[in-house]
């Protein structure tokens, strides 16, 4: 028997899907699954606890496991959360004004950048010298305040020479992880280019504890097979390949989820729509494979140069924080986009401490502003550049929940608290939609009691009339079931929108439309003289261990069909081990001046258009060989895609520009 084990590690859980790949019809077939606690600390605690729980239900050997791939939500949880790394941008040849450009700034936030004299023409040639003087200077202090380096220089994808250097000095003077932006992307668009470089180098200490996790994992169960890992577009690649480049992995949950729901339902044509703890990962299928972002994957609000699939994140999930909105005569149940840890969960881990602190809170006849809520450390690596104050209060905190009511003694500390969050290096506890579902019994793993006893405490907040939310905790949760069935359609709507070229937000905000979801909702409006319908053109695909319960209100208010195929929950894990190994290369030819033809990557010019664009072909087939035999490819297939961009000048055809694309193709390797 030749198994394959899928995992997924997300944001609240860790899934495990075993497939027989030894069927007759050649198709893998589930045997097993399981899920187990995300465990952010030590992933091999989860990822290990997953695996384990599904070779059992298997009742197969361990070492009949032949293949591994791994499928996460870590990098993109990261982005939607602004966590990861303290990095240091080293641009070449940028000014000032260009840091400001494609969210660069923003994606920076407090961490340094540095730029160099330098850079390259559009056509390869240098602009100006390399002058390393002012990173020289400053080296020694960023080496202890930085968790790795990102190196960007103007048109570096027509000439690296400059990034290279930097990133041979810089691995020299400090042995950390350095990324440079040609080894990302072959596009112009140089702000774009360093902002995706930033995130790729934020993420490699994310990454790199998952794939070591990983393979911890293999170790203790005696698993000697090839470790993947999903990338953002569906395709699977080598753990050393995403090692290097984790950017590639954002969307990679999504994308293997978006594999799974075709494999496991056949559907060519779908809305598939993936509620995790985290979020909401909205997508299309069309003609049976995923649509992929024309313009790059945008995650946290970030354009990234990465090519992964058209997926649409909404801040919406299991964890999502549940709050109040609207007016103060008339407050709203909102979702999000901040993630809580259940307050179920945290007393089903820390039984003791969790219900003691609940229990003194509703004696209290005072409502206290964090009542409900709990902090925690989350690990205590990646502490570089914390302020002082940041520093301390990551201090005071422990590895048992402490309740925030008492603990927090300004609003400045609530301040460096959420910076610890987003560092990844502390957790906050908090009553959110999975509360509501243990709280009704539509889920049973974790601590209904404290469930409810969290929506006590925030049914009693008061309104502006000085009235309770909410008398009965279970009619809280219902209206917090009910708002996150809302949402999921409203999601799905918007991503409509969106697709079609519209302001998928604002047109959501239209009062016609949400009079359309009022009346399927039977939420009581006034009469209407003229009843309008909106419907989608497929059906929806629900994925996610709460899709049941949330996915088909959705498509109802949708009026379209919902699909929730069995192992649903685990789709994600078992995308990760049917898909196979793609990797692209990209080389441009271009014509300065007229008869002189320029190749990317190759210093000296050609004198005629077919030896240029022979060469690329061979300079681009020859690297996406390499780069498949890196992502671990086996019995691929190398197919050349060029797009030419021509003129006609004085009744003469002339090329302006080609990109030669060299694509391979291949299944991941299995142990013999």
């Amino acid at each position: 028997m030749a198994l394959l084990l899928g995992i997924d590690t997300g944001g609240t859980f860790t899934d495990a899907a075993l497939l027989d790949n030894s069927s007759s019809d050649g198709k893998p077939t589930v045997v097993a699954k399981a899920k187990s606690l995300t465990t952010r600390h030590d992933l091999s605690i989860g990822i290990g606890g997953a695996a384990k729980a599904a070779i059992a239900a298997s009742k197969c050997k361990a070492e009949d496991i032949k293949l591994v791939s791994v499928s996460t939500t870590l990098a993109t949880n990261a982005l939607v959360e602004g966590q990861g790394g303290r990095v240091a941008l080293i641009a070449i040849g940028f000014d000032t004004k260009d840091l400001e450009k494609a969210g660069l700034a923003e994606a920076l936030g407090q961490d340094p950048s540095i730029i160099l004299p330098g850079g390259h023409t559009t056509h390869g040639a240098q602009a100006k010298p390399l002058d390393m003087a002012e990173l020289e200077n400053q080296i020694e202090e960023l080496k202890d305040s930085v968790t790795g380096f990102a190196v960007a220089g103007y048109f570096a994808v027509r000439n690296p020479e400059h990034e290279i250097a930097v990133r041979d000095y810089l691995i020299s003077k400090t042995g950390k992880a350095v990324t440079c932006s040609h080894e990302l992307s072959a596009r112009l668009n140089g702000p774009k280019r360093a902002l995706t470089t930033v995130l790729n180098a934020r993420l490699v200490p994310m990454i790199t504890r998952l794939i070591e996790a990983t393979h911890q994992t293999l170790a203790a169960h005696n698993i000697k097979a090839p470790v993947m890992v999903v990338r953002g577009d569906g395709a699977l690649v080598s753990a050393e390949f995403a090692t290097r480049r984790p950017i590639e992995t954002i969307l990679s949950g999504p994308a293997a989820s978006l594999v799974g729901a075709r494999f496991l339902t056949g559907t060519d044509k779908a809305f598939v729509n993936d509620i995790g703890g985290t979020t909401s990962d909205i997508a299309i299928l069309e003609d049976g494979r995923p649509r992929l972002d024309p313009d790059g994957a945008l995650v946290g609000g970030f354009r990234t140069m990465v090519e992964a699939v058209a997926m649409h994140t909404f801040g919406l999930g299991g964890d999502s924080e549940v709050g109040v909105e609207g007016s103060a005569l008339n407050p709203e149940i909102s979702l999000g986009p901040k993630r809580l840890v259940p307050v179920s969960l945290i007393a089903h881990q820390y039984r003791d401490p969790v219900h003691i602190a609940l229990d003194a809170q509703l004696k209290s006849s005072l409502n206290g502003r964090y009542d409900g809520r709990f902090a925690m450390r989350s690990g205590s690596g990646l502490t570089e550049g914390l302020s002082t104050n940041e520093a301390r209060l990551f201090e005071r905190l422990n590895d048992i929940p402490q309740a925030l009511e008492g603990f927090l003694q300004s609003t400045s500390e609530a301040a460096s608290l959420n910076k610890l969050v987003r560092r990844g290096l502390a957790l906050v506890a908090g009553l959110t939609p999975s509360d509501a579902m243990h709280a009704l019994d539509h889920h049973d793993i974790w601590d209904r009691d404290a469930a409810i006893k969290a929506l006590k405490l925030f049914a009693r907040r008061r309104d502006g009339s000085g009235n309770a939310l909410m008398d009965d905790p279970l009619q809280l949760a219902e209206r917090i079931v009910s708002r996150v069935q809302r949402r999921s359609a409203e999601v799905v709507l918007q991503t409509a929108f969106e697709i079609e070229g519209q302001n998928g937000a604002e047109l959501l905000k239209h009062e016609l439309v949400q009079n359309v979801l009022d009346q399927r909702a039977n939420v009581t409006t006034k009469s209407k003289m003229v009843s309008l319908e909106m419907s989608l053109d497929r059906p929806l695909i629900g994925l996610g261990a709460s899709s049941y319960q949330y996915h088909p209100k959705a498509a109802e208010l949708l009026h379209t069909e919902a699909i929730i195929p069995e192992h649903a929950d685990v789709a994600n894990a078992i995308g990760a081990v049917v898909g196979q190994v793609s990797v692209r290369f990209e080389v441009t030819v271009s014509q300065p001046t007229e008869g002189r033809f320029q190749v990317s990557g190759i210093e000296n010019p050609f004198a005629d258009e077919k030896s240029a664009l022979d060469t690329a072909t061979f300079f681009a087939t020859e690297h996406v060989t390499k780069l498949a035999h890196e992502a671990g490819a086996e019995n691929f297939e190398v197919t050349v895609l060029s797009d030419e961009k021509r003129a006609v000048l004085e009744n003469r055809d002339m090329l302006v520009e080609a990109t030669v694309s060299a694509i391979a193709t291949g299944r991941p390797p299995i142990a013999e």
